[in-house]
């Protein structure tokens, strides 16, 4: 059966050989959780050298589309000119990352060009303020509730917690949520002060004018309410929920970077793009089956490579509702995937997702893979989607129980068999 049409797949080698034998190939890929530990605190990431060198046996077939950003203190680029020691011959070697950060408003070339795709001087302006006002905002909690923490950990966890990007500056709790050890009556609070902030700022922004500029993306979270607005994953217990509260430009979202993305790889093989040259994130539909109309409407499909989707956040949990059991599905990579998976379905092309399990990193939020021998064999009879009485619109094609060092060593695996 092709790898397209398998659940839970555990056959790698035939992963690496559709990885490193089809000519028409684009590898959309998550970073954090995929190719590097799951951490508390960003500062302390990590990527293998030998993983980033591997990139380059696809260069023009790999892009990154992520949540996080390419430059400032916690970006990716840092994380790689640390790696290797040497922030020129990184840039001169093409060693950067190419592909999408902060959602998608911020592009990157190999050797580090960046670019933020229709966005204003007046919106990266209110941007930059946005740090200064989660650390006021988490001073203010610390002042109004008795937390059992010393001054020291106190500072270290609000510094870890404001993460000053360009164009997605965030709150990350995972800090507080380990110092907190349990006490779950304060981190509650504590997220929804955080929330309480994001609807501030977004308030603060339509007065100036900036009314449609921007939303909050909460991850992990529970899906999106009928309005189109994503829904937070309040702490139940010793679960974190949701840790990180994006404050994000309108149009950021991973499957509009889908597009983006297939639009410059069109260019590049044919030097046309099929939606235009100016083409970005910030003018793509929002809704799931108008992006397929579009690829549909646009797209050459002779023309259109087989995609590999990579990711690790997909969330779903089943609630009550009315008295009806029902899943509430989320998670930042989910919805990129799914695109991938029928834009594939309905053109006719082999597309695969691919699910790499980072439940065994330092965020204890994501629901592990279950595997079980089977006359045998080892079999995943259980995932991160909905549970076996419910239909997930996602099909996790292939999946890599070992977390991101298995799907590190495959992939550069297929990077040394490639052409």
């Amino acid at each position: 059966m092709p790898l397209h049409q398998q659940t839970y797949s555990l056959e790698h080698d035939r992963f690496v050989q559709l990885l490193s034998q089809t000519e028409n190939l684009l590898i959309i890929q998550d970073l954090d959780g995929v190719c590097m530990g799951l951490v508390k605190d960003p500062l302390d990431r990590h990527i293998a050298t030998e993983y980033v060198t591997a990139t380059q046996a696809f260069d023009g077939h790999f892009f990154v589309l992520t949540n996080g950003e390419h430059m400032g203190e916690r970006g990716v680029n840092g994380i790689i000119e640390r790696a290797f020691g040497d922030a020129a011959r990184v840039q001169q070697a093409g060693r950067y990352l190419p592909g999408l950060a902060a959602g998608g408003v911020q592009w990157q070339t190999r050797q580090g060009d960046l670019s933020h795709p229709g966005v204003s001087e007046a919106e990266l302006a209110f941007l930059q303020q946005v740090p200064d006002r989660i650390r006021r905002c988490l001073r203010e909690f610390v002042q109004t509730h008795a937390l059992p923490l010393d001054a020291g950990t106190v500072e270290r966890c609000i510094q870890s917690s404001a993460l000053e990007n360009v164009a997605s500056p965030t709150a990350n709790l995972n800090t507080f949520h380990s110092a907190l050890a349990g006490d779950h009556t304060t981190y509650l609070a504590l997220q929804k002060a955080m929330q309480a902030l994001m609807d501030t700022l977004l308030a603060e922004a339509a007065a100036q004018g900036l009314e449609d500029a921007f939303f909050v993306h909460y991850a992990p979270n529970h899906g999106r309410d009928e309005q189109g607005q994503e829904v937070i994953w309040l702490s139940q217990g010793e679960e974190s929920g949701t840790t990180d509260f994006q404050f994000m430009l309108r149009g950021a979202i991973k499957e509009a970077g889908v597009l983006a993305l297939l639009n410059r790889y069109y260019a590049q093989r044919t030097g046309q793009y099929p939606l235009g040259q100016d083409f970005s994130v910030r003018v793509a539909p929002h809704d799931h089956q108008a992006l397929i109309e579009l690829v549909q409407d646009k797209f050459d499909p002779a023309l259109m490579p087989l995609m590999v989707g990579v990711g690790d956040t997909v969330t779903s949990k089943v609630m009550e509702e009315a008295g009806q059991p029902v899943a509430k599905r989320g998670g930042s990579d989910r919805n990129f995937l799914h695109l991938v998976q029928d834009i594939g379905r309905s053109l006719g092309v082999g597309n695969v997702v691919t699910y790499v399990d980072s439940s065994g990193g330092e965020l204890k939020n994501r629901r592990p893979l279950t595997v079980e021998p089977h006359h045998g064999q080892p079999v995943v009879t259980a995932g991160p989607g909905d549970p076996a009485d419910q239909v997930d619109p996602l099909t996790l094609n292939v999946v890599f129980p070992g977390g991101y060092q298995e799907y590190c060593a495959a992939f550069q695996t297929a990077a040394a068999n490639r052409p």
